[in-house]
């Protein structure tokens, strides 16, 4: 291959494509981009965040060895993050693995990381 491949999304299987993405799109800021019945996607930039139905859906769950990636998201101040990122819908397991991070799960159970 001549070029490198560069990301340009990243995509979660989702119960609810257009409800996942409402809720990243206030956690992040990040603009809404195309949405159907089946995909919605988040974000201008050169990085997308993509969400797809999936029939059945099932979350990996926190912790679980069937987790295979999550986002890390950096908030100025943690403490405040996750107060916010729970009022839009985001749950605190109880098991946290560290002290600089936090991790929360999404309203379909996808985790993923606060730091500050």
């Amino acid at each position: 291959m001549d070029t490198p491949a560069t990301l340009a999304a990243i995509i979660f299987d989702s119960a609810d494509p257009a409800k996942l993405a409402a809720f990243y799109a206030e956690l992040t800021g990040w603009a809404p981009g195309y949405q159907d019945d089946d995909f919605s996607s988040l974000g201008e930039g050169p990085i997308k965040l993509g969400f797809q139905r999936v029939d059945g859906y099932q979350s990996p769950g926190w912790p679980d060895p069937a987790k295979h990636a999550h986002l890390d998201l950096s908030v100025p101040d943690l403490a405040k993050g996750v107060e916010r990122a729970i009022e839009l819908g985001a749950s605190k397991p109880e098991f946290q693995p560290g002290d600089t991070w936090v991790v929360l799960t999404d309203p379909e159970g996808h985790p993923f990381c606060l730091t500050s």
